[in-house]
């Protein structure tokens, strides 16, 4: 599974104007948010095609992904106001190599869960943060999907290229249950 071709990732998400000279609130999904600005132009999902004409944080923001942009070719609140929701994309290739132990969410989706024995427990259908942390959805053939953190101790290994993870997953219930009580 290769990061490559034609697949493209949501890097940015349009939020509510800035002023009234056509600048625009920026949710940035990437590590580093100014980082951003920096791939070239970035294509909504109707085919509209935007280039960051320049980008800084938002004063006073408590999220340090929002970002302020001016975009070429919007120059009044009104356009700004029409671009408020539009999910911005790039082609996956343009995305910097991930550092070792690193994994873009995309490389991730898709690949069968296993056990330490080889047991396929389902697909990674998702990676969502809640604000705790990422966890893996992992869906299995039948019934509910289950999540899991994605740390070492419930992902010990993410084999990308054998299209697996190894997974540990958490123990529910009691943990006496079933055994005779001493009388």
């Amino acid at each position: 599974m290769a990061a490559a071709g034609n697949r493209s990732v949501v890097v940015a998400e349009f939020g509510a104007p800035h002023g009234v000279k056509g600048e625009v609130r920026l949710k940035s999904f990437t590590a580093d948010p100014l980082a951003v600005a920096t791939y070239g132009p970035l294509a909504a999902e109707d085919g509209r095609i935007f280039e960051l004409a320049s980008a800084r944080p938002a004063a006073g923001s408590s999220s340090p992904e929002m970002l302020v942009v001016r975009i070429g070719g919007v120059s009044d609140r009104n356009a700004a106001e029409a671009l408020k929701g539009i999910r911005l994309s790039i082609p996956f290739d343009r995305l910097p190599p991930p550092g070792e132990d690193e994994f873009y969410h995309a490389d991730l989706i898709g690949l069968r869960a296993v056990t330490p024995d080889g047991e396929t427990v389902g697909t990674i259908v998702a990676v969502p943060n809640f604000g705790a942390g990422d966890l893996v959805e992992i869906a299995p053939a039948e019934g509910a999907s289950v999540l899991i953190p994605f740390s070492d101790a419930h992902v010990p290994a993410v084999d990308i290229a054998g299209g697996t993870v190894t997974v540990i997953l958490p123990v529910f219930g009691n943990p006496g249950a079933g055994e005779a009580d001493e009388a």
